[in-house]
């Protein structure tokens, strides 16, 4: 189980119009872990769904996480009872911080944020500023009025490091970036978080420019993957059980109805809480937790979001 802390939301704030910036503080007698630039934490809902969120503040701050959380109409159920029900002093559990993004030792490095993606980011940045690493911030979006943080990278210590990029204001960052990579020193290394669309761009026009794949550096905040299929079954081997996984519906789901339960977060791919081992069978990956060698190892599968190619799969479980 993932180790789990109490926390109150000591401040509540609105910025951009559209996201809630919350502060969380340890319970009395309760110490939180060292925040590392890139890592996120499970957040605990007051509506019972868990959602991650990048923790987006300087990691010198002990005992304190900050999270930018985005009003999104497209939410399934989770952003919006975040920005919508928490609010300050209550009382909320969390994760301890998990990394999927980590920084890599580099030359120089480039963070490009486009909307709420510019939360980890920031982390990031104050993070190399205290190593007086060599680096440069870039924040895109529709306007600064309808950005969060903006005053804070204006006028704080990232402001010499952050570069705006706001459509409303006439800049083009597609344009901006299409130059300015041509002139990086290949040794850089480039994160990039976002918008799906957004990502993809900027990771395109990094290899075209010839920036090695272990150079390129994304976080997943929004997944958007199809989980329907085929229809197969799934054999969980220690429960002594198979399971039709139907068409419209998850192995998780599948699963749950046979009373198998499978500890869960995300529900999309993105965290790598429901991994399972496979003992036989080829699993159909559609997650974006594991790497195209751990893919291709078919040695565990994320029980979430992917399905299977063969008639039959054989799981420890």
């Amino acid at each position: 189980m993932t180790e789990t802390y109490q926390v109150i939301v000591k401040d509540r704030h609105i910025e951009g119009g559209n996201v809630a910036v919350l502060a969380l503080q340890a319970e009395q007698g309760q110490t939180l872990p060292q925040v590392e630039a890139g890592a996120h934490i499970d957040l605990h809902l007051p509506n019972g769904l868990i959602r991650q969120y990048s923790l987006c503040q300087n990691p010198a701050e002990r005992n304190l996480f900050r999270l930018g959380i985005l009003n999104d109409p497209e939410s399934r159920g989770g952003s919006l009872c975040a920005f919508n029900d928490i609010q300050q002093g209550m009382q909320l559990q969390v994760s301890a911080p998990r990394n999927l993004f980590p920084l890599s030792p580099a030359k120089h490095s480039i963070l490009i944020g486009g909307g709420i993606g510019i939360t980890p980011l920031i982390t990031m940045a104050y993070q190399l500023k205290a190593q007086g690493a060599s680096f440069e911030l870039h924040y895109c979006g529709k306007s600064a009025v309808s950005s969060a943080f903006v005053d804070e990278l204006k006028q704080g210590e990232l402001a010499a490091f952050t570069h705006f990029h706001f459509k409303e204001e006439g800049a083009n960052h597609r344009e901006f970036f299409q130059n300015s990579l041509k002139d990086v020193d290949a040794a850089s290394h480039i994160y990039t978080c976002g918008p799906n669309g957004f990502m993809d761009w900027i990771i395109n026009l990094a290899q075209s420019q010839n920036f090695p794949d272990a150079q390129i550096h994304k976080e997943h905040f929004q997944v958007d993957t199809d989980l329907t299929g085929d229809r197969f079954e799934i054999v969980a081997q220690r429960s002594g059980k198979i399971i039709v996984v139907n068409e419209d519906e998850t192995i998780l789901a599948a699963l749950g109805k046979e009373g198998i339960k499978i500890e869960m977060s995300c529900e999309q791919g993105v965290c790598g809480t429901c991994m399972c081992d496979v003992i036989e069978g080829e699993p159909d990956h559609r997650d974006v937790y594991f790497t195209d060698e751990e893919k291709a190892s078919n040695e565990q599968i994320l029980v979430c979001c992917s399905r299977s190619k063969t008639p039959r799969l054989v799981l420890d479980i």
